[in-house]
This record gives C-alpha cells, structure tokens and sequence, in this order.
C-alpha cells in the first residue's frame, strides 16, 4: 500500500463566533484544510500561532481530536483571532473580525520539516506570499486565493503553484473557465474554480474539468470551499483520475453544508469581541507576515 500523502497547513485561523446563538467554532481557511484533508485520508499538520485563551484551546484541541499533528502550533500572548457570522437562509455573512496574532511568518523549524511532506496549503488570508517562492522550492503549493481575481495577483502566486483556488460563485460558467484558464496559464499546474450551487471547474496541462455541485439542505456553507480545496488536492496527489477527485470533492463540500460550524466541535462563545474590526479595516490595515529577508 502506498503511504498517505502528506500536508503541511500553514497559516491563517480563527474561531468562528455566532454571535446570536453564543456559539464558536475553530476554522480558518487553513485549519479547515488540515482537518479536512485528513479525513480525505491524507497525514496532517498544522503551522499556526494561537493564544493560551478559550479559543486557541479550542483550535488547538479541535486540532488534536481531528488526528492532525500541532506540533508546530505556536502559543503568543495577545488574543486568538476571531470573525463574527451570522447565517441567512444557510448562507454565511461575515461581519466582523480581528486577526490576532494568527499572521505570522514561518520560522526556520517549519521550513526544515517542510521537506517531509508532499505539499504546503496556504492562501491569501495568511498573508505569506512572499514565502510561497521557498515553499515551492521545498513541497508543492496549494493556495486559495478566494474571491480575489485581479489577473496581476494571479500572476504573482500562480507560477509557485501545484494546485490554485478561486471562488467564484457570482460569475458566468464562460468567466468561472476564462478564470481558470487565466490562472493555469499563469503557471498553476492545476487551477480550481468553484461556482458554489453551480459546481466548479478544474484546469489542468491539456483538458477543463466540469463537476455539478451535489444538492444539500444546507444548514450553514461555512468551510464548503475547504472541503473542496483540501479533497481535491488529497484526490491529485494520489493520482485520482481529475474527475473522480472533483467528485469526491463535490460529496465532501455537501457534507460539511450540512453541520454548523466548518467542522463542529462547538464551544460556549467566550470571547472579546471589544476590538472586532469591519471586514473593510481588517483588510486596509492588516500587514503581511515578515518577508524571508527579515526573519
């Protein structure tokens, strides 16, 4: 039997609070991945940094029951980050945040155990692009760019790319492919675009990959693209034939609709929400981690 691929998370999290129902759930873009990827089957890590808080305990201890390996899990002073959500319909808005300490850059020990693994997964939401050229050197790359579709951003990441997600459920089928495209021949080996009801899309070397979306009563959509991102990149590391893996990634991403939270472990929300920034601030005064030069 061959080994289980091998992945390496690293980056962004944060307790999800549902202010309404005093209710917190971990996530995060790139601790969804890890757990998410290991119930696909894969071995995972975790490289992040929490507080010695009720929500970093939670993170880290959610962490540990999923079977994902927190030894590169850093403890700082301050405050874990959090984002407050509400769900309208089953659908997730988002309406506040602060990110804590959760930016941060990796440090040597994370880079010298990066070569034990088959990929790295981070995204724009860890701010560590300016890494992603020593991550490819070390692993593949997967990387989750959202909602962000400036073709000069996609640029700077693509060509460091095993594997590039976009969100794009508010575009044409014919802009989600030129999307896809755009982003592949920037130099992403594989380009996902997911269309969310309208299912996603993968680009690879020489074809396009179509899968419709699996229909759910969805309860709350938080962590569906994760689910997506990390079953895929699971499915293409394996050597699953593209159109099984996007399968398996549409029957994954229905299952998490279906649960609060991305993936449970709910706790009492206990939590400072004095500092919560607008989405807008977050965005206008968040810095990216330190560049290589500097650490």
């Amino acid at each position: 039997m061959p080994r289980p691929a091998r992945i390496l998370a690293f980056g962004d999290n944060v307790v999800d609070c549902y202010r309404d129902q005093s209710l917190m759930f971990p996530g995060g873009n790139c601790v969804n991945h890890a757990v998410f990827a290991r119930r696909a089957g894969a071995e995972t890590a975790y490289a992040g940094a929490v507080c010695d808080d009720d929500a970093g305990r939670l993170i880290r201890q959610a962490l540990i029951e999923e079977g994902v390996d927190v030894s590169s899990l850093r403890i700082e002073p301050g405050q874990t980050a959090y984002c407050v959500i509400e769900t309208r319909n089953g659908d997730r808005t988002f309406v506040g945040a602060n990110l804590g300490v959760s930016i941060i850059a990796p440090s040597q020990a994370d880079l010298a155990r990066l070569s034990d693994f088959d990929a790295i997964h981070t995204g724009r939401s860890s701010h560590v692009d300016s890494w992603l050229p020593r991550f490819a050197e070390l692993a593949k790359v997967s990387y989750d760019l959202a909602t962000v579709h400036d073709p000069e951003r996609i640029a700077q990441v693509a060509p460091h790319c095993f594997l590039i997600a976009l969100s794009a459920g508010d575009l044409s089928r014919e802009e989600a492919l030129s999307l896809a495209q755009l982003a592949r021949t920037a130099g992403a080996r594989w380009s996902l675009v997911t269309r969310g009801i309208e299912g996603a899309l993968l680009a690879g070397e020489t074809d396009m990959f179509e899968v419709p979306a699996q229909p759910a009563e969805a309860i709350d959509t938080l962590g569906a693209g994760d689910t997506y991102i990390a079953y895929l990149l699971v499915g293409l590391l394996n050597n699953l034939p593209p159109e099984a893996a996007l399968r398996n990634a549409a029957e994954a991403a229905r299952q998490t609709c279906l649960i609060r939270g991305a993936f449970g472990h709910q706790a009492t929300m206990s939590i400072d929400l004095s500092n919560m920034m607008s989405l807008e601030e977050v965005y206008r005064t968040t810095r990216p981690a330190a560049q290589p030069e500097e650490t």
